[in-house]
């Protein structure tokens, strides 16, 4: 039976009648539940309403609502999904790329100005990654007032708003990660995630976090005041100014160093929210959809390696390996190095490996299961000496630390031949099996134990119950 919420929405009064017929297709019926419930069906709308499933209809304070089956868009729902149209973002979104195709079909693009939209995008980012992100969302490191001041330049640039607005979202996302109260909950679709989000205002509002940092922060607020003015300047201008003033393209730098620049960094920072959260595996943790991948890490100036960054979220560095593509760390480390930074954090080692060892550990238990173990003793037969010797006339039954084996189906398979194993019928092979004929390897004592079909009562030269294989084994503990 599908869960209430998926099925069904609240109905206002101002929607009985429309819906009211034909009554055998839309029952409306006044369902009565304890006060308690209350909470629930608030949780349930809101869910309803993030999917698009939009009431206006208020909770009973006797604790009941009038529910209906779904199935009908009203103009009220239109103006309600237009009211909630983030314009000024969809401006931004759309207006930018349609200019900057334009400027490809009418501009060439020269050598000079492709160099410096490249050289400008690498700044955008790093001013959205290791200022906005690192710096001012995680408090990853602590930042000179120069650099401070750079970062929050070069953050605008980007044109993704203030940090103070950037980073008061991405703290929610943190604290929310994958919830209704996630302002980028990934379980809502890549679409989204990547820039659904920035298009229209969500009906659940995001979660609170703490920014009474970012609140007495007096570069974060200088900027956030003056960003309307900051951004025409560093965001469209100086792209421009520069590829004009340097080498005489104006046009140039205006479609490829300002358009086409703003529209890249727009989307590979959306990577983060998006394909950061579906591609990729999950070293550190996979109970959240952050992943790590390379791609997505070479698409947002190493932010991809996602799973790491959300399990230690205040390590400056998102890539530990050295070969792995994290060029946000080099910067904060050159920056660290220069003196214009300083308190690099990074997490400790032992917290890290623990956490990865415990995902190596549940994958190998995977493994684990699906593997054919032999049977334990416990489980076997005892069998004496005289019963062993009589069944070992019609089988091929040889004694090897306490077990009975039946090698018969082996026989052919022998790689020292059929003889060595009919020499050892009926007779205790433990002494031959262990060093005095062959010193047989791991593999030869998990396939004979596979063979197992008895234990032998009485004294036995020794028991050697636990094969190379079950020496090490994964127990998973319950709470």
């Amino acid at each position: 039976m599908r869960p209430l919420n998926e099925c069904l929405v609240l109905v206002t009064p101002s929607r009985t009648a429309a819906l009211a017929a034909p009554r055998r297709r839309q029952e409306i019926r006044n369902v009565p539940w304890p006060p308690a419930w209350g909470q629930k069906l608030q949780k349930d709308r809101a869910i309803s309403s993030a999917a698009g499933l939009e009431s206006a209809g208020p909770i009973s304070s006797r604790g009941s609502a009038s529910i209906v089956v779904a199935g009908m868009v009203s103009a009220r729902d239109v103006r309600g999904l237009l009211a909630r149209v983030r314009w000024f973002n969809l401006a931004i979104l759309t207006i930018t790329p349609a200019v900057a195709v334009y400027g490809a079909y009418t501009t060439r693009l020269r050598l000079e100005t492709l160099i410096w939209s490249v050289t400008y995008y690498v700044i955008s980012m790093l001013g959205i990654t290791a200022g906005y992100h690192r710096l001012w969302s995680h408090r990853s490191y602590n930042a000179s007032r120069p650099l401070q001041y750079l970062l929050c330049l070069m953050g605008a640039s980007a044109v993704q708003g203030s940090v103070y607005w950037w980073a008061r979202g991405h703290r929610s996302h943190h604290r929310y990660t994958d919830t209704p109260l996630d302002p980028y909950n990934a379980n809502r679709g890549l679409l989204y995630t990547h820039i659904g989000w920035m298009l229209v205002k969500p009906t659940v509002k995001p979660g609170p976090a703490d920014i009474s940092d970012l609140k007495k922060d007096a570069v974060v607020q200088w900027q956030h005041r003056w960003y309307f003015a900051i951004i025409p300047v560093v965001g469209y201008a100086l792209p421009a100014v520069v590829a004009g003033l340097g080498w005489g393209d104006w046009r140039g730098g205006w479609y490829y160093a300002g358009m086409w620049r703003i529209t890249f960094v727009h989307h590979s920072t959306f990577c983060i929210n998006s394909i950061a959260h579906y591609l990729g595996d999950s070293p550190f943790d996979d109970r959240k959809t952050a992943r790590d991948h390379f791609l997505s890490a070479l698409l947002t100036m190493g932010e991809g390696y996602h799973n790491f960054h959300h399990q230690f979220p205040m390590d400056y560095r998102n890539a530990i390996k050295w070969y792995q593509f994290d060029p946000t760390k080099w910067f904060i480390a050159a920056c660290g190095a220069l003196g214009l930074a300083s308190h690099l954090r990074v997490f400790p080692e032992n917290e890290i490996r623990k956490g990865a060892l415990a995902m190596q550990l549940k994958k190998l238990k995977k493994v684990q299961d699906g593997i054919r173990w032999p049977v334990q003793m416990d489980d076997l037969p005892v069998v004496s000496w005289d019963k062993f010797k009589k069944e070992s006339e019609e089988r091929v039954l040889v004694i090897v630390s306490g077990f009975i084996h039946d090698v018969g189906g082996f026989l052919d398979e022998h790689p020292g031949g059929r003889a060595l194993l009919l020499g050892q019928r009926g007779k205790d092979a433990t002494a031959a099996f262990c060093g005095g004929v062959y010193e047989h390897g791991n593999a030869a004592y998990n396939l004979l134990s596979m063979m197992r079909v008895g234990v032998l009562h009485g004294g036995v030269e020794h028991v050697k119950a636990i094969t190379p294989g079950e020496r090490l084994r994964i127990v998973e503990r319950l709470n």
